[in-house]
């Protein structure tokens, strides 16, 4: 009901924008061909007609804008109420079945592992929420430290194995050609927190079967670029540039249905932004598969000793 509600209002505001323009024009028209002898005046009419005309397109611009936000955010709240909702009734249930029914030590134990996934689960939600009011709202000004891609990338993606209980071949990283050691300036935490909602972006978009493909690479000399590979469902070519907005989720078919809050790669874009770098998208299509690749300026140089240790265990 809300999106056919929003729907009207977005085209009575175009229809109210082109009938005014179009009244604007015929006005304008009129008023020239009745002071056609008049060239000053008919040279002011033609300049208040054009501010005239700039900013009916304006104003129907952001009023159409202004509903597409509200829409996203609708979704957005839609889509965290759900995500808390969920994992707390699950828990409340089982917590319930234990008092009523205590039941025997192996069931109990199959409920508190349940519950731990649920409680996982809420605190993930609860993490990327509040972690994109802290990117969102003012620029992170904690010291950088010299960071090694690598170990991160393959601590990120034991995470998620264990997280999504997937087998060890699901995502594979790929050795870096030549042994090469590559560094970054960042935040440690905020890097981790890109990779890892880029690895769970494409579990969660892999739904018959993850087999994901991780690489890191050089690019021209100058930057380090971490290509996320799946063979999920892919992406339409107008989506490709909007999956990045704040609270937009790519639209699902009607025998798949992806959770989410629309945050995720909202946040990637803005950590990758922080720290001088990019991120983009690519697929062939629906069903096809996509690419994800997160682009950082590479730290040149040997690093000290104990610094470069204390990063890559980190």
């Amino acid at each position: 009901m809300n999106l056919t509600r929003r729907g009207g209002t977005k085209a009575f505001f175009i229809t109210l924008g082109v009938c005014l323009t179009i009244l604007a024009v015929v006005l304008n028209i009129t008023w020239i061909h009745n002071n056609s002898r008049r060239l000053a005046i008919d040279l002011l009419g033609v300049l208040l007609f054009a501010i005239l005309i700039a900013g009916v397109v304006i104003n129907t611009v952001f009023l159409v804008r202004e509903v597409r936000r509200n829409e996203r955010q609708d979704s957005f709240l839609n889509a965290v109420t759900h995500e808390l909702k969920t994992p707390i009734a699950s828990i409340r249930l089982y917590l319930e079945t234990l008092q009523r029914h205590p039941g025997d030590e192996q069931q109990r134990q199959r409920f508190y592992a349940i519950m731990r996934e649920d409680t996982d689960r809420l605190l993930a939600t609860v993490e990327t929420v509040l972690k994109a009011g802290e990117l969102g709202q003012r620029e992170r000004i904690h010291q950088r430290t010299r960071i090694e891609l690598h170990p991160l990338v393959a601590e990120c993606i034991a995470t998620v194995l264990l997280r999504h209980h997937l087998q060890p071949d699901a995502i594979t990283l790929a050795d870096v050609p030549g042994s090469v050691r590559l560094f970054v300036l960042g935040n440690l935490e905020d890097l981790r927190t890109a990779i890892l909602n880029l690895l769970g972006n494409a579990v969660k978009y892999s739904p018959n079967g993850v087999n994901i493909a991780c690489r890191l690479g050089i690019e021209r000399y100058t930057w380090v670029v971490l290509s996320i590979t799946d063979t999920g469902l892919g992406m339409a070519p107008r989506d490709l540039k909007h999956v990045f907005k704040r609270f937009y989720r790519a639209p699902s078919n009607d025998q798949v249905k992806i959770k989410g809050t629309g945050l995720g790669l909202f946040l990637v874009r803005t950590i990758a932004r922080q720290h001088g770098g990019a991120i983009n998208a690519t697929s062939e299509g629906p069903g096809k598969g996509s690419t994800l690749q997160l682009k950082l300026p590479l730290a040149i140089g040997n690093p000290p000793a104990t610094r470069s240790s204390k990063a890559s265990n980190a």
